[in-house]
């Protein structure tokens, strides 16, 4: 059957289970948006080639399987650049597909033309252009097996206009399965061996691939066993917030006593995650413990410091196989002592209560007190997405998850993936509530998707935090630059009155006792809402230190 190369690719999609793209529309793709007018694949018209790749990114994130981009050449290529670079970072699979300059074109300095592997080489795992139209199909499979296997990333596709509508009579692909490596006996024995030996063990879990309730099993088998587990930074949906065995999350907004506590253990043993800046306190933390590895990339990509034992594994292999050996034979002569302390310390850190700071001394609303509600009244259940900044710390500490699957935030500091990352998750979850945390600066940076949310029947409920300030940055100038604040001001729309515009439900609130009640007519409208919540432009987050070990 002839069919155009463009058409190709959709159908090879297709065969891979793909059920939407997120897209910005382009000439130079046409027919690759003409083979999708067909298509049961749903193409998400989105407003910003950076939202675009955020949502294809939070779908990864949320179902293990590639997310699927498609943006135009230079200019649209240059907004998507963003997500490749969090893909790499945070290791996501994603497909970026990006519409090129015809081949008679090339190297001509032609409308929009740029180098496809110049630019992209350093930040995805593979650059691929699709230069033969009988290739089309296999190429478009092998983009999305090299993103998902091995330490998952980005691909970028190049698709040369010409090649698009040039027929082939080849068949669509399906993408071959990816094998999961195992752990074998002898990797068992010996990670038994270590742990029943050591004093202080503990597991730290992170990066992608816990959909499945595997983080559930690790957790009640560490808690026989009597080891912490800790999660890597913006990753801590891997297990339930609840259990002895709990111990809390670690980077950028910890709690010092958290911290402590991971830096105590003279054995670590990550799954999923590697001992990164972020994690050790910019490599300061966890150097002398005893050091197992558990992930799917053989080079370690990312990890600091010594490494006694390497088990290539997923998390869902790793975790079948560990919990066939028996607790006890985990223990040794541990008692239980060290990690009731750990689970302790993160009981009093996700405490709610009200921020020192703020009662009754500053303007506003006071933030402990609401993300406590707002806790509350999510239950564990919602999907929580985050772009960067000062307020995200709020949510990460006071909200609870209990259900995999449940967290996307920007593990690389990335701002502006909060409100596509929910409009995402909206999409791939529509029974699930998603919420997107945010603040003032993140929101204006993608707050455009709210657009596509409309278009498309999502429905997230954003928190916007508004403290008319890059509060980040004013952090490190206070501690750097003290009294000299420079380059962190901002002029804010009311958010409440832009979200009516649309249609959907908007609430200002800038008390702390009217925020219950806001956040209630939030949560029960029928539709996108969001609430903007106003506080001192003064406030900081809540101090590391402040709970003991």
């Amino acid at each position: 059957m002839s069919r155009s190369a463009g058409h190709l690719i959709v159908n090879s999609l297709e065969n891979a289970g793909i059920e939407r793209i997120y897209a910005v529309p382009g000439e130079s793709y046409l027919d690759v948006l003409d083979g999708l007018y067909d298509s049961p694949i749903e193409t998400v018209v989105c407003r910003q080639e950076g939202g675009a790749g955020f949502m294809a990114l939070s779908e990864s994130r949320l179902t293990g399987r590639p997310g699927i981009a498609m943006v135009t050449r230079g200019p649209g290529a240059a907004n998507a650049m963003i997500s490749v670079h969090t893909a790499y970072q945070d290791a996501t699979a994603l497909v970026l597909f990006v519409g090129l300059v015809p081949i008679a074109d090339r190297a001509r300095e032609s409308f929009q033309e740029f180098s496809l592997a110049e630019w992209f080489s350093s930040t995805a795992k593979k650059v691929i252009i699709v230069d033969d139209e009988h290739r089309a199909g296999d190429l478009t499979a092998d983009a999305l097996r090299i993103a998902a296997s091995g330490r998952p990333g980005p691909v970028v596709v190049g698709l040369p206009e010409d090649v698009l509508v040039r027929l082939t009579d080849s068949p669509a692909t399906t993408p071959a399965p990816i094998a999961e490596p195992q752990p074998s006996a002898t990797d068992l024995e010996s990670l038994s061996a270590r742990l029943a030996a050591a004093q202080k063990p503990a597991f730290v879990l992170g990066g992608d691939g816990w959909h499945e309730g595997h983080g559930r099993a690790l957790l009640d088998l560490a808690a026989s066993a009597g080891i912490p587990v800790f999660c890597d930074w913006r990753a801590y949906d891997a297990v339930p917030h609840t259990g002895p065995a709990w111990a809390g999350w670690l980077g950028y907004g910890r709690t010092e006593a958290v911290a402590a506590g991971y830096g105590d253990a003279d054995l670590l043993v990550f799954v999923g995650a590697t001992r990164s800046d972020v994690a050790s306190d910019g490599y300061t933390r966890g150097f002398d413990a005893e050091t197992v590895i558990v992930g799917l990339d053989p080079e370690a990509t990312q990890h600091a410091g010594r490494i006694d034992q390497q088990i290539l594994a997923s998390p869902r292999s790793f975790v079948t196989a560990l919990s066939s050996i028996d607790a006890s034979d985990l223990r040794g002569e541990r008692a239980d002592a060290w990690m009731e302390s750990r689970s302790a310390v993160q009981s009093q850190v996700a405490e709610h209560r009200p921020d020192a700071e703020v009662a009754g001394a500053r303007p506003g609303v006071d933030l402990g007190v609401a993300f406590g509600i707002l806790d509350d009244r999510l239950g564990g259940s919602a999907v929580l997405t985050y772009g960067a900044g000062n307020a995200t710390i709020w949510g990460h500490r006071f909200i609870r998850h209990l259900e995999p699957a449940s967290l996307v935030g920007a593990r690389n500091g990335a701002m502006g993936l909060a409100v596509p990352g929910a409009v995402a998750a909206s999409l791939v979850f529509p029974e699930r509530r998603a919420v997107a945390i945010c603040g003032d600066g993140d929101f204006l940076m993608n707050g455009q998707e709210l657009a596509t949310a409309f278009a498309h029947g999502a429905k997230p409920l954003v928190i916007v935090v508004d403290n008319g300030v890059y509060g980040t940055i004013v952090a490190h100038q206070v501690n750097h630059y003290p009294g000299r604040p420079s380059g962190t001001r901002m002029v804010n729309p009311d958010f409440a009155v832009w979200m009516s515009s649309f249609g959907g439900h908007g609430e200002r609130v800038e008390r702390t006792e009217d925020f219950e009640a806001a956040l209630d007519r939030a949560l029960a409208a029928d539709g996108p809402a969001l609430v903007h919540v106003l506080i001192d432009s003064e406030l900081m987050p809540p101090a590391a230190d402040e709970i003991s070990v």
